[in-house]
């Protein structure tokens, strides 16, 4: 019996101290929860002028492209440039095998010589009214028919010189000497491109067309391209291409496969770009006095953008709607649930929620986008 009150005893003792264990716990928490709130930083929204560039991959071609072939058919005996190599309009650029045609053009001078002699022999004839007009007339069209059998292969011949049309840069080779080549080859001998100016063609899907040409100034489609500002080109490694360039035309048709519309800028030529070059048209735009928030000041909840606004020392969750990013920054509808002068969560968005209480420390903008720099070194 002395037992069982022992061990009751002790039981007893136990929950006890749990109680006070627990007791003193809470009396932590509440404590805790009663405590000052964390600091955080936060900014005033402010309006900039930003400038924010879309890009378009962009394939480069000359302004003046010509396929060079053979007007006749015949063995290739001399290849006289090189692939890459200047050259002058009406300059030679291959040889074909003639023999045959020089054969061909003695053959027809003869012919010529023959009806010639035939025209002199009648001429007296028919002044002696021995052979009627008729006569001569028709020896006369034998004789006109002759030279321009004789002019044609003569011309074949000279077309057997195959020249430069324009001045330009020698492209890809196709044949060489001893290849057999005919006017019905698919492939040209060459390409000459005139590369002084260059045009980056590039395309834009219907959605980004229609906005561009909305904001585009001018009320007809020529005012607008001519209104429309430079746009810039990387070039394949990269880098930023020296010189502006120009929109000069905008297809008329919607591609049905694509769905996208045709551009060509023109771009003067340092020397660097060539016909078949690859870049990217970067085209600007420019946001006038802009609500911009810091996109460190962003958090994301099932595919839409929030920032957190501070009133007084409460944290609310409000909805924005991106328009862009330029240098860390992004760009927001005027009529969103943030404007100019609201104070909101600068950094830390991760570790905090909606209705929870914080101590506001005021902080610049640039502050926030430097140290976005810092953080991602």
């Amino acid at each position: 019996m002395k037992k069982r009150t022992f061990f009751q005893f002790l039981i007893a003792l136990i929950g006890l101290a749990g109680m006070v264990s627990c007791n003193e716990g809470n009396s932590s928490e509440q404590n805790a929860a009663s405590g000052p709130p964390p600091t955080y930083p936060v900014l005033e929204v402010p309006r900039r002028t930003v400038t924010a560039f879309n890009s378009y991959p962009a394939n480069i071609e000359g302004s003046v492209n010509s396929a060079v072939r053979a007007k006749v058919s015949g063995y290739i005996t001399d290849v006289l440039v090189e692939e890459g190599e200047e050259v002058k309009k009406g300059q030679l650029l291959f040889k074909l095998e003639t023999e045959s045609l020089n054969q061909d053009a003695e053959a027809a001078k003869a012919n010529v010589n023959a009806a010639r002699v035939e025209v002199e022999k009648l001429k007296p004839l028919v002044e002696k009214d021995i052979i009627s007009e008729v006569q001569l007339e028709t020896a006369k069209a034998q004789l006109e028919q002759a030279k321009s059998n004789y002019n044609s292969i003569t011309a074949n011949i000279g077309y057997a010189n195959i020249k430069s049309p324009v001045d330009g840069v020698v492209g890809k080779i196709n044949f060489r000497k001893g290849a057999l080549v005919s006017p019905q080859d698919q492939m040209p001998l060459t390409q000459v491109s005139s590369i002084e100016e260059v045009y980056a063609i590039f395309s834009m899907n219907e959605k980004d067309f229609l906005d561009f040409m909305s904001d585009a100034e001018g009320k007809t489609n020529s005012e607008k391209i001519s209104n429309m500002p430079q746009v810039s080109l990387v070039m394949a490694n990269s880098r930023a291409y020296e010189k502006e360039g120009k929109i000069e035309t905008i297809s008329g048709n919607i591609d049905e496969q694509t769905g996208t519309i045709s551009f060509r800028a023109k771009f003067e030529n340092n020397g660097l770009l060539r016909n078949g070059s690859s870049g990217t048209v970067k085209i600007p735009k420019t946001y006038e006095n802009a609500v911009v928030v810091p996109s460190l000041s962003t958090y994301e909840r099932q595919g839409q953008s929030f920032v957190y606004k501070v009133k007084a020392d409460t944290l609310t969750s409000s909805a924005i709607q991106i328009l862009t990013e330029v240098n860390k920054l992004y760009v927001i509808r005027d009529d969103d649930g943030v404007d100019e002068g609201d104070i909101i969560l600068a950094q830390g968005t991760s570790k905090v929620r909606p209705g929870m209480k914080i101590k506001p420390q005021r902080v610049s903008l640039d502050s926030i986008t430097n140290s976005f720099d810092q953080v991602f070194k």
